[in-house]
């Protein structure tokens, strides 16, 4: 079929750019928009992570027991302000109803249809921008601070053996051979080998931004506010400064904001905002081979953007808020303990939104009600992870060729 417009992607984060460019490669034109510099969003702040274990279904009974404690407890890794959580009660019931047995099964195997592919997609993706030295040589290590908090991750462990992903244990000194920074007092680790990290999150936006520019797209500075259709389809985006950029196949990829654009759709998506923080300690005082997660303190340390990032954290609090930098800095503290000879100088706190679903996995898809437009959102903490291989199923999607994934379970009316 011809198309007389560009195809316009809405948010220029990762997601968003992946799209762009893989559309391009593919000899499309390609209108990527975004209100602020492309990759300042989430994608700025993100820990750099290549997650590839991390699609394990967050709703389920083991969750559900700790969540009153944690959402009263201004340290715990999850937190919700009283008044935004009152709204938030539709959305929690959702998240509630994902944890159901019958449920469980179907999300986490939907997770490791992207997640499986992730890293061959991503390390794709990287050599064809040349950046194929941004991706690690060196995995990541996940930290357990008693035997009883190895034994409550078995279900990580399980999930991963279930769809052939690798990891080995590790014990006592045998930690500090491969990391010997770590406090001794850590009994326990696992090697995560396929799980790797980008040197820089952001630098990786522009390097795409740039074979995008390069490959014939166009980059414009602007505030979506609208999409425009009629009976035939999608017609044209409008931005707040009142420009109409006319389109036939239009992408919103624009995170937690495509739920407002959605609504006036008509297409509500239950989309809520994950405020994470993070702090990168430009003086450390230490090096860092690979980067870790401390699953029972929900919390990563990475070697990325010229230092050392602390950073992860979950809290309930909507868009306008302004930030508890106080989650920052207890994120700090345990890090602290993990690696005793980080030294916090020279740092700067950055708090950012993750776009989340109830079901923890995300949309990507086309409209159910307007032809033309396209859903890429609520990839909550896998955004980076699933980029590339968002980008090659959603353009496939785009041009209309046949999908290697099932992407039923990722529809825009799931709910």
């Amino acid at each position: 079929m011809e198309h007389r417009h560009p195809v316009i992607v809405a948010g220029a984060g990762i997601i968003g750019a992946s799209i762009a460019h893989e559309l391009t490669l593919r000899g499309e034109k390609v209108i990527l928009v975004d209100r602020q510099e492309p990759g300042r969003g989430a994608s700025f702040g993100n820990m750099a992570s290549i997650a590839i274990n991390g699609f394990d279904a967050v709703s389920r009974p083991s969750t559900w027991k700790k969540l009153p404690g944690w959402l009263i407890d201004p340290n715990a890794p999850v937190t919700a302000d009283p008044l935004y959580a009152m709204r938030m009660v539709p959305w929690f019931l959702k998240f509630l109803g994902a944890g159901r047995p019958s449920r469980i099964r179907a999300i986490e195997d939907a997770g490791a249809s992207l997640a499986t592919r992730a890293l061959d997609d991503l390390i794709a993706m990287l050599d064809r921008i040349g950046a194929r030295d941004m991706l690690s040589e060196a995995s990541c290590l996940s930290l357990y601070a008693s035997e009883k908090a190895f034994d409550d991750d078995r279900g990580n462990r399980a999930l991963m053996d279930r769809h052939g992903l690798k990891y080995e244990v590790l014990a006592g000194d045998a930690i500090r051979e491969r990391e010997p920074q770590l406090n001794p007092a850590i009994p326990k680790a696992t090697v995560l080998p396929q799980n790797h990290f980008i040197s820089d999150p952001f630098l990786l936006v522009k390097r795409l931004i740039e074979a995008i520019l390069k490959n014939g797209g166009a980059l414009i500075a602007g505030d979506v506010t609208r999409v425009e259709r009629d009976n035939r389809g999608v017609t044209a985006l409008i931005l707040r400064d009142g420009r109409r950029l006319e389109t036939d196949r239009l992408v919103l990829a624009t995170g937690v904001h495509t739920r407002a654009l959605a609504e006036a759709l008509r297409e509500p998506i239950p989309l809520e905002t994950e405020r994470g923080y993070h702090t990168q300690i430009m003086s450390p005082g230490t090096d860092l081979t690979y980067s870790l997660i401390w699953p029972e303190r929900a919390f990563m340390v990475t070697p990325t953007a010229g230092g050392i990032r602390v950073g992860g954290s979950v809290e309930m609090a909507g868009l306008t808020k302004s930030p508890n930098w106080k989650r920052a800095r207890i994120l700090v503290e345990h890090a602290k303990f993990a690696i005793p000879s980080l030294k916090v100088e020279n740092y700067t706190e950055w708090m950012g939104h993750r776009p989340a679903m109830p079901d923890t996995i995300p949309v990507m898809s086309a409209s159910a009600k307007t032809k033309g437009l396209y859903y890429a959102t609520g990839h909550g903490h896998l955004g980076l992870t699933y980029s590339a291989t968002v980008g090659l199923l959603m353009a496939d999607m785009i041009t209309g060729r046949t999908l290697p994934v099932d992407v039923l379970p990722f529809r825009v009316d799931r709910f």
